[in-house]
């Protein structure tokens, strides 16, 4: 965004030179479409955000809901918050997570996919933890229907049956439901939810929480885990990084699971502000017990320092069909990069480093299988959809800013930095100029992209207001429809619904575009 760089340096270096109880009466009964649900944020728990059905073609606007009742817009009329992905049932019910209030508050509601009618809503106790840019409130589905929200105090509310009209909502503690019903006000007051939640297939969930002071329980940041049986338990960012500076989880950052489930990936960092780089690591966890397996210090690969893993950034690792994770950070001194970060890579165990990615600010690739791409001939199986802007007035940043098709097993010199990064397979400018008829171009407000192999296509968003089809077998957009007029906004994310149709967020609004 073009104030990216005044917003990030205002909030951190010197270097910089409950739920429960219904908000609405079901009108709709439950719908009888059965395809591919949409788990979560990046849609599964590798956040490949691979669609599994052909989307529909972007003809009309089939029907909007807001995410946000009370959205605050800066005084340049821009929306520095970033919103939940909407999770899709196999039935087509669509959950949506809504903010209420001007500085908190949220409830979800769940919609026909079809005709966007409301079946049913509850009522979140969640509170936000401090923040810059408003971070999101994110929920997440399981197989067997079952549907999770971030709560006070830690809990985690509960629904089963999502596409029901009728349904209670329940509580998990992760420290124990006795626990917090002895000292709910004090939980309350210094716990908190502070990324998405990531479900694997068995039913068992991750979330990273922060504590910002004592409590009954003696909890401390860290990452947590929810059995499918109730059973809960954590660990401290610090002690599983092994390292006494790091404050928490990463804010934003969605845990991500190995595809055999038996690791769960997730970047710690220090805390934001001071003079020093708000440094981190990517730790690798066994899903069961989180004792450490694997560890890499976070580095930006052209200062050969610690790389900063900002709370302002909602990258989370995405895992590869190899094996191979990858997630987004911002370089050492912001501007020496044009803003643009890194995406790094590793193996498994976060043992090898590999060569990095030409943007990595907060970005979470999608995976794109090599098939897609005609014509593609080089080493590897699959390939990696990223934005990649070019910030203008950030460093050398000239505001032409693309979406790419990286390999991740090949390279090239980066013409910025000079440095090695991923071959870009294929690139395309953003379609709308920023003023006139040439030179920068509205940014890609996306914080991960939904892929479709079926048409060899992506669905991608612009702060243009347009939401876009790209076609990688024409490398060209070949379908686009309006949402809004367009506005600076922190980045959102793109969906596919059971029957096709296609999810994104404009100005505080979800759209469902279908044919």
């Amino acid at each position: 965004m073009l104030r990216l760089l005044a917003v990030l340096c205002a909030t951190a270096l010197s270097a910089c030179g409950g739920g429960g109880g219904g908000s609405g009466t079901p009108i709709e009964p439950p719908p009888t479409i059965t395809g591919p649900a949409w788990w979560g944020f990046g849609r599964d728990a590798q956040h490949s955000a691979l669609g599994s059905i052909a989307t529909q073609d972007l003809n009309r606007i089939a029907w909007s809901t807001p995410v946000d009742l009370a959205p605050q817009y800066t005084s340049g009329g821009e929306l520095l918050i970033h919103y939940g992905s909407p999770v899709i049932s196999t039935h087509n019910t669509v959950i949506v997570p809504v903010k209420t209030g001007t500085t908190g508050g949220f409830r979800f509601d769940a919609r026909s996919g079809d005709s966007g009618a409301l079946i049913w809503s509850a009522n979140a106790d969640y509170v936000l933890p401090e923040h810059a840019w408003v971070p999101s409130y994110n929920l997440t589905l399981i197989a067997a229907g079952r549907l999770y929200a971030p709560g006070s105090g830690g809990k985690l509310l509960l629904r089963d049956d999502v596409d029901s009209a009728s349904g209670a909502v329940q509580t998990a503690v992760f420290y124990g439901a006795a626990n917090y019903a002895a000292a709910p006000a004090a939980f309350d007051a210094t716990i908190f939810i502070n990324t998405p939640i990531t479900a694997d297939t068995q039913g068992n969930v991750f979330f990273g929480f922060i504590a910002t002071g004592t409590n009954p329980a003696g909890l401390v940041s860290g990452l947590a885990r929810v059995g499918a049986d109730g059973t809960g338990s954590w660990v401290s960012a610090a002690a599983a990084a092994g390292d006494s500076s790091i404050a928490k989880v990463a804010a934003n950052s969605a845990p991500a699971l190995s595809a055999d489930q038996h690791t769960v990936y997730v970047a710690v960092n220090m805390a934001a502000g001071g003079a020093v780089v708000q440094g981190g690591y990517l730790l690798a966890l066994d899903s069961s017990t989180l004792t450490l397996k694997g560890r890499a210090t976070l580095i930006d690969p052209a200062a050969g320092t610690r790389a900063w893993v900002s709370d302002d950034s909602t990258a989370s690792p995405t895992v590869g069909p190899d094996g191979t994770v990858f997630f987004g950070v911002l370089e050492t001194n912001l501007g020496s990069h044009n803003a643009r970060g890194w995406l790094l890579q590793f193996d498994a165990l976060l043992t090898t480093v590999r060569v990095p990615g030409g943007f990595g600010w907060d970005n979470t690739p999608s995976i794109i299988p090599a098939s897609m791409v005609p014509g593609y001939s080089g080493p590897s199986s699959y390939l990696l959809a990223v934005k990649y802007n070019n910030y203008l007035g950030v460093g050398s940043g000239d505001g032409l800013n693309r979406v790419a098709v990286l390999d991740p097993n090949a390279s090239q010199t980066d013409p910025i930095s000079g440095r090695t990064i991923m071959r870009e397979v294929q690139t395309i400018l953003g379609p709308t100029f920023e003023s006139g008829s040439s030179g920068p171009v509205k940014e890609w407000c996306i914080n991960t992209m939904a892929v479709d192999p079926f048409t060899q296509s992506v669905l991608v968003n612009n702060e243009d207001g347009v939401l876009y089809r790209w076609d990688l077998a024409t490398n060209s957009f070949t379908q686009h429809i309006r949402l809004t007029s367009g506005l600076g906004e922190a980045y959102t994310p793109t969906a596919i619904g059971a029957d096709g149709a296609v999810y994104a967020i404009s100005n505080a609004t979800l759209f469902s575009v279908a044919k």
